[in-house]
């Protein structure tokens, strides 16, 4: 299996997970020239961006904690981008979050930045 499949399959145990979790889906795999953002979803008040990272072992690390200072940044121009374009408010209240999965679990961090 190649990464792309990988990394699709991760996104869409990360949006059912959510969904379970009571988000509602709104788009996947936003790109635009800023970056791109994983899932959006609503929860409740909030348009959440979430960054979906997966790892197989931990050899090289957890997966959170590749969502580093310059891919929040990235993550963050990105939303700006989708904001415009969606022609949603500045005012609209907005959250990231970081769904971090290996082989055995899913962690939500909620607000992660």
């Amino acid at each position: 299996m190649n990464k792309r499949a990988v990394g699709s399959g991760t996104e869409e145990r990360a949006e059912e997970y959510l969904k379970a979790q009571g988000y509602e889906p709104f788009t996947r795999n936003y790109r635009c020239r800023a970056g791109e953002i994983d899932l959006v979803l609503k929860d409740g008040e909030y348009l959440v961006f979430a960054e979906v990272k997966y790892r197989r072992t931990d050899s090289y690390g957890l997966p959170e904690e590749a969502v580093d200072g310059r891919k929040q940044e990235r993550i963050r121009r990105a939303a700006g981008w989708f904001l415009r374009e969606h022609r949603l408010s500045p005012e609209t209240p907005v959250r990231f979050d970081v769904v971090a999965m290996d082989a055995y679990e899913i962690r939500l961090y909620k607000d992660a930045f």
